[in-house]
C-alpha cells in the first residue's frame, strides 16, 4: 500500500483531539513529570569544548551519574508509548489500565529490539569504517562513514514501526518485531522518512524558539536558575506534545500500510 501522509497527519490529528483529556493525563504522566524531574533534579550535562580528554571524561563521568536514573525513565516512557499505541489502534476498545498493562508487557521487547538495531548498525559499520581507515585513504574513510550513515536512517526508517506491531499486533519476540516493521514498509521508506524530516524540522523550530523565548523570560526573572527552570518546563511540555504527536503517527502509519482500513474510528476510550 503506498503511504499517504496527509492521511496520516490527519489521522493522528483527529484521534488527539477526540482523546484530548485522556491523552494529555497520560502524556504528563509518561513524558512531562518524568523528563521534568530529571532536568530538575540532574545538573545540566558538561558543555564539551574540542576533543580534549578532559572533555571527554566529564561527559562519561556525567551520563555514568545519570544512567541509574536515566534507564528506568527509558524503561517508564517505553511503557506509556506503548500503552497509548493500544488506545490508539485496539479495535477491543480496551481501558486505559488494561491498555497500560499490555504496553507494559511489550516494554522489554521492543527495547530489546532498538538495543538489537543499534547492535547490528554498530558492528556493520564499526567493520566498514576500520576497513576503509585501514587503507589509510581519507577519501575511503570519509565515504565509510557516509555509507554506514545512510544505512543507518534507512535502517531506523524501515524499523520504525517496532513500537506498533509490538503494541498492536502484539509480537513480543524482538527479531520478528524487526523482520515485520521491516516488511510493512517495503516501497514506503523513502516517503515515511520525507515526512519524519518535515515533522522534524517542524517541530525543531519549535522548540529551539520556545526554548530561547522561555530561557531568556526565566533569566531576567530569576537569574541563571530562572533561566533553567524555565527551559526545562518548556522543554518538557514540548517533548511531552511531540512524543504523543509521534506515538499517533506511528499508529497512523502503521494502521494504513497493515490495515484494517483507516476509516474505521481509531480508537474510543471507555
Amino acid at each position: 500500500m503506498r503511504f499517504d501522509s496527509n492521511l496520516a497527519w490527519r489521522t493522528a490529528h483527529s484521534a488527539i483531539l477526540a482523546n484530548r483529556d485522556v491523552l494529555l493525563a497520560l502524556a504528563g504522566v509518561f513524558f512531562l513529570l518524568p523528563r521534568l524531574a530529571f532536568s530538575l533534579l540532574m545538573p545540566e550535562p558538561p558543555a564539551v569544548q574540542g576533543q580534549s580528554m578532559q572533555a571527554v571524561q566529564a561527559v562519561e563521568a556525567y551520563y555514568g551519574q545519570a544512567m541509574p536514573y536515566i534507564i528506568p525513565m527509558i524503561l517508564f516512557q517505553a511503557a506509556g508509548i506503548l500503552g497509548i499505541l493500544t488506545l490508539f489502534t485496539d479495535r477491543s476498545r480496551p481501558t486505559v489500565g488494561q491498555a497500560l498493562t499490555l504496553g507494559a508487557k511489550g516494554v522489554f521487547p521492543y527495547v530489546l529490539a532498538q538495543i538489537l538495531l543499534a547492535m547490528a548498525i554498530a558492528m556493520l559499520g564499526g567493520g566498514l569504517i576500520g576497513v576503509a581507515g585501514l587503507m589509510k585513504q581519507p577519501v575511503l574513510a570519509a565515504g565509510g562513514v557516509i555509507v554506514v550513515f545512510m544505512v543507518a536512517i534507512g535502517a531506523y526508517v524501515r524499523l520504525s514501526l517496532v513500537a506498533p506491531v509490538v503494541a498492536v499486533e502484539r509480537v513480543y519476540n524482538p527479531v520478528r518485531a524487526l523482520m515485520r516493521s521491516w516488511a510493512i514498509t517495503r516501497g514506503n521508506g523513502w516517503r515515511i522518512f520525507a515526512f519524519a524530516m518535515l515533522v522534524g524540522v517542524v517541530m525543531l523550530v519549535v522548540m529551539v524558539a520556545a526554548i530561547s523565548i522561555s530561557g531568556s523570560l526565566g533569566a531576567l526573572a530569576g537569574g541563571e536558575e530562572g533561566r533553567r527552570i524555565a527551559s526545562a518546563v518548556v522543554t518538557s511540555v514540548l517533548a511531552a506534545m511531540a512524543t504523543l504527536y509521534i506515538a499517533g503517527l506511528l499508529a497512523a502509519i502503521h494502521r494504513q500500510l497493515a490495515g484494517p482500513s483507516v476509516d474505521d474510528i481509531m480508537a474510543t476510550f471507555e
